[in-house]
């Protein structure tokens, strides 16, 4: 008898996580070796404390700065690299999922677990703090994330509500392709929290992403509204200012004859981190530099 209670006792101490993929996850206690292939996480797990167990990174990664220190992994490395380091969970995004499915289930095999997590939105971006804390045993830490960056939005919104005349964006997400951000994309929470509004609020998604085609012909649609030309600049947009105003046709758009055209370092508008504050604020002192003096932002805070 006692070890039947025993037993349904250790049942009802399990966590439960469901990831992207659909994968059900039940474990009894944080894991402690963590290997992460995006670099969204492994910044969120540095934010939440918990460096000692990182077993191992993204080649990628670049964020904290001492996160050179760990040992690098790649999707396209052997299994067998991953286990010689027993970790009890790899943390991936669904691209990696989808893209390396054999890697995955040697990973799984060997008894590792294997979480696919991306959120999509700035809602979801909430519950993917919490399911980090939730696998790691840092959910009121988690919780604190969250607490913290809302309380630091919500200032922001109330400085920029009183803004009588906002300025219309374009941000621009990928040059080459002539892509934006659809409306529920983090860059545009960005964009929008800092007082800006987004003039491609009707872009549809690609692919399921939150990224959409926005063609040439839909741009120069809407070249005199268009106050401010914003782009992300990094390794999804190796783009240039230059490149923004020679390109055809862009002569016609009101940014471009005012040289209102910016770049953005996409790690801090597009990743799920609480650095995506940072990337508000750098869009606001760029809109409205009067109200987004560092002053009046230390006084806030």
């Amino acid at each position: 008898m006692l070890f039947i209670i025993f037993i349904v006792s250790l049942q009802c101490s399990a966590e439960i996580l469901i990831d992207k993929k659909g994968r059900k996850i039940i474990f009894e206690k944080p894991f402690t070796r963590i290997i992460s292939l995006y670099g969204a996480h492994t910044e969120n797990l540095y934010h939440l404390g918990l460096e000692d167990v990182i077993a191992g990174v993204s080649i990628n990664d670049t964020f904290p700065a001492r996160v050179d220190k760990k040992p690098k992994f790649s999707y396209h490395d052997d299994s067998e690299k991953f286990l010689a380091i027993m970790p009890d969970l790899v943390l991936i995004r669904p691209m990696i999922d989808n893209g390396y499915p054999k890697l995955m289930s040697r990973l799984e095999k060997s008894g590792i677990a294997v979480v696919s997590l991306q959120p999509s939105g700035i809602n979801e971006m909430y519950d993917y703090w919490l399911k980090l804390g939730l696998l790691t045993g840092k959910i009121q830490q988690a919780k604190k994330m969250i607490r913290d960056f809302k309380r630091k939005t919500d200032l922001i919104r109330a400085r920029t509500n009183g803004i009588q005349i906002k300025k219309k964006v374009y941000f621009q997400a990928i040059h080459t392709r002539m892509k934006t951000f659809t409306q529920d994309a983090m860059a545009i929470f960005a964009l929008e929290t800092a007082g800006g509004i987004n003039v491609a609020s009707d872009a549809k998604a690609s692919r399921n992403t939150n990224i959409a085609i926005y063609g040439k012909e839909q741009i120069l649609a809407k070249a005199s509204q268009i106050d401010v030309f914003l782009a992300q600049k990094g390794v999804m947009n190796s783009i240039s200012i230059e490149q923004i105003k020679k390109e055809p046709g862009f002569n016609i758009i009101k940014a471009v004859k005012k040289n209102q055209i910016y770049l953005i370092d996409e790690n801090i508008v597009s990743r799920p981190v609480p650095r995506l504050y940072k990337g508000i604020v750098s869009i606001g002192t760029l809109l409205y530099p009067d109200i987004f003096t560092q002053e009046k932002l230390n006084e806030e805070l």
